[in-house]
């Protein structure tokens, strides 16, 4: 399959198109390049949760990284599996979203119990499924439910210009699903920032 992310990165374009598997079509202004003075708040705000030496799991552009290491961070940076870092590390980042690649509940649970032994905190971006009134989203949830799968389950590829990238499950939780889905992994919610007006948060793991 066309790596369509990866040359979307190298376009620099300012639109991302995303299409999720019931045929829906957004185009969300990139911010994989974005200066950490235009992240959401809860961002900034969760900065100073990352200490010592950082795993940037979903690492896309390098925004997260680029700045840790302005902050004097020592950094690692990763886009394909969390799992496969060689090494220990202080603080998993997981911003943007990022707490969605686990993917679905069971493959979170797997991969959270994998990372325990390599660092002491996750610091994730996720955002509340249900803080929204779009009826398409609505409808997308309830075909979720219907099929016996988490409502914020999603299934999304990557467009750029001509090229189509691969179908990936990308998993965005309630601050109460993810509680849930942390039981039997030896993590815990610490922290929880949310963002003001929007259903975006960041959840400080220990």
């Amino acid at each position: 399959m066309a790596d369509a992310f990866g040359q979307m990165l190298l376009g620099g374009t300012g639109l991302e198109i995303i299409e999720r598997d019931d045929g829906f079509l957004d185009a969300v202004k990139m911010v994989y390049f974005a200066p950490v003075a235009e992240w959401p708040a809860v961002e900034r705000r969760a900065l100073r949760w990352v200490r010592g030496r950082v795993l940037d799991a979903g690492v896309g552009a390098g925004r997260a990284a680029l700045e840790l290491q302005r902050r004097g961070r020592s950094v690692v940076g990763i886009d394909i599996s969390p799992g496969d870092s060689v090494g220990q590390f202080d603080t998993i980042v997981m911003f943007g979203n990022n707490f969605g690649l686990f993917g679905s509940p069971s493959k979170a649970k797997r991969l959270l119990r994998r990372l325990r032994p390599l660092a002491d905190r996750i610091v994730a971006g996720s955002n509340d499924p249900y803080a929204t009134e779009d009826s398409a989203h609505l409808a997308y949830q309830d075909h979720n439910r219907k099929r016996g799968r988490m409502p914020g389950q999603l299934r999304l590829r990557v467009r750029y210009r001509d090229l189509i990238g691969p179908w990936f499950d990308y998993l965005i939780v309630s601050p109460d699903e993810m509680a849930t889905i942390l039981e039997g992994t030896e993590w815990r919610i610490h922290r929880l920032l949310q963002q003001t007006g929007s259903g975006y948060y960041v959840a400080v793991l220990e």
